[in-house]
């Protein structure tokens, strides 16, 4: 698989480290259940489809990536800076 850095350009994906689905939202530690932290650490879903996903590009850049992916195919559809989805997200919660 080949992922299309956008600082590097497209690079084999053993330069990057796989950390997990970029979805869940980490629950604010001083005002969360016991319940809503456990669930957040342990519990994730499988998907058989499209999901975007947290990837480090360890051996290049050392940027966080969010790569949107088929999980049958592996095909890519998109990658986009993490900060950027980050700050969409923010100002999505803001409006």
């Amino acid at each position: 698989m080949r992922i299309r850095c956008p600082f590097c350009g497209e690079r084999d994906n053993g330069e990057f480290s796989y950390l997990g689905d970029a979805a869940p939202q980490r629950p604010d530690g001083l005002d969360a259940s016991a319940a809503a932290m456990h669930d957040y650490v342990y519990l994730r879903d499988n998907p058989a489809g499209t999901i975007r996903e947290l990837w480090y590009h360890a051996a290049g850049c050392r940027s966080w990536l969010v790569v949107t992916r088929d999980t049958r195919t592996h095909a890519i559809e998109a990658v986009e800076p993490a900060r950027d989805v980050a700050r969409a997200r923010r100002s999505g919660e803001a409006a």
